[in-house]
């Protein structure tokens, strides 16, 4: 502990806050006192100790979350070294030295992550967060993009490079192929995990701006966006369950209101026989409205947690519309439709949103996607059809071809725009929302579960 705090010390001090020795023992004698692991108590013990200036408390609390909170699990599974899983598969002593010179010409980073050592990792990373301004991450959506600057400054651009560089001068040397698929296989891990690591910071960041969105406990309230993997499996079973309770809810509502109307003039002849007194009442029959629905779902990175969502909730809800079609898209669109008439409604969904129809690493152009939409699939959209766009509306500065949704207005029932940002963010770099807003009959953000319900109950008549 002494050598971490004074390591801790020393990156107070170049960045600006001054720590005397004296205070520094201080902070030792201070930690003594308290449980380590009670985060608020360490915190409050180096905080009083090492911080002297008011200005200074914001610089330190910073730096404490940066060095102290989660350091190791920043870079989980990233353990296992190159070397020790090529001794495993049985390369002898003459080739791994080899490999261990290689790897010693290697840059900090990439030897950290092939050698599997956490602790420096982690000090790289935290070395590369200081010097990455998040000051403008203020939602969720941000997140990638901060993540792809910290990559960056802690050199991950350069690893990447050197690392297949090493696969190429393996292979010249004449490394066995079933080695040679290990290294290439460890190096592209190590890159997954570090670039996982790097959103773990990112979004630790935007926690430590919003305490509100860190202490919310229930999903149903929580952006959508911020979720984990494992809370959006959690999500699933919820959005389930809210499904049959709105299913419930509508059916009693339509019970209630099954006879329609009072037909006055019909039931006053009816009624002639009796004088004119209304003793037999005629209702206008109502015939029961299944709408047909369309969905267009945006499964870039930016919003593809809640298209996986929306696709749940609509799915769990089809026997109350008369058809359901689901179309994905980033640049490319293609129907999904199929998927969820053979699979399991989970599969379905995983497919959806996994690659399998489209592809996900092209940059998203909504104008393309909704022009391939008009010239092949307009022709299903009719007056009963509710027409349900999810994205972000950011066409990476594509022409946004808005007159797509101006004629699918025209046609449908009703088209309804569901984004996952605030409408401030609205109309800033490359979002089109402001003009594709004019040509829908409604648009609404949608952050969270509980937002999301309540939009898509509206899509169902009573």
């Amino acid at each position: 502990m002494d050598a971490r705090l004074r390591d801790f010390a020393e990156l107070l001090r170049q960045n600006g806050l001054r720590v005397s020795p004296a205070e520094l023992s201080d902070a030792a004698a201070a930690v003594l006192d308290v449980d380590v692991g009670a985060r608020d108590e360490f915190h409050a013990a180096l905080r009083s100790t090492l911080v002297k200036r008011g200005p200074d408390a914001a610089v330190f609390d910073r730096l404490f979350h940066l060095y102290f909170l989660g350091a190791k699990d920043l870079v989980e599974g990233l353990q296992e070294t190159l070397l020790d899983a090529l001794h495993a598969q049985g390369l002898g002593e003459a080739e791994l030295e080899e490999i261990a010179k290689a790897l010693m010409q290697m840059s900090p980073l990439a030897q950290s992550l092939l050698q599997g050592r956490q602790g420096e990792l982690a000090k790289l990373l935290r070395q590369a967060a200081l010097s990455v301004d998040f000051r403008g991450l203020q939602s969720p959506l941000q997140r990638n993009f901060y993540a792809r600057r910290l990559l960056q400054a802690a050199g991950g651009g350069q690893a990447e490079g050197e690392m297949q560089r090493l696969v190429e001068r393996l292979r010249a040397q004449g490394l066995d192929a079933g080695d040679l698929e290990l290294v290439a296989r460890q190096a592209g891990r190590a890159l997954r995990e570090l670039e996982e690591a790097a959103r773990r910071v990112a979004q630790r960041e935007l926690e430590q701006r919003d305490p509100e969105r860190r202490a919310q406990g229930d999903l149903a309230f929580r952006n959508i966006n911020s979720l984990t993997p494992q809370e959006i499996d959690k999500m699933r079973a919820l959005v389930r369950r809210l499904a049959e309770r709105l299913k419930s809810r509508l059916s009693r509502r339509r019970k209630v209101r099954r006879k329609g109307h009072l037909a006055v003039l019909r039931t006053l002849r009816k009624n002639l026989v009796n004088g004119g007194v209304p003793a037999q009442l005629v209702f206008r029959s109502r015939r029961p409205e299944r709408p047909e629905v369309v969905i267009l779902c945006d499964v870039s990175d930016s919003v593809r947690n809640v298209s996986r969502l929306m696709l749940h909730f609509v799915y769990a809800l089809q026997e109350l519309y008369a058809r359901v079609r689901s179309f994905v898209f980033v640049s490319d669109l293609g129907e999904v439709t199929q998927l969820f008439k053979k699979m399991d409604i989970d599969e379905a969904v995983d497919l959806a949103t996994a690659g399998r129809v489209i592809n996900l690493s092209a940059n998203s152009n909504y104008g393309r996607a909704l022009k391939l939409f008009h010239s092949t699939h307009l022709g299903t959209v009719t007056r009963r059809t509710s027409v349900v766009v999810i994205g972000d509306g950011r066409s990476n500065y594509n022409p946004p071809n808005a007159w797509v949704l101006e004629e699918i207005k025209r046609r449908a029932r009703r088209l309804l725009w569901l984004c996952p940002e605030d409408r401030s963010s609205w109309g800033f770099g490359d979002s089109e929302m402001p003009l594709f807003a004019r040509h829908c009959h409604r648009v609404e953000p949608v952050k969270t579960l509980d937002e999301l319900v309540r939009v898509a109950s509206e899509l169902v008549p009573c």
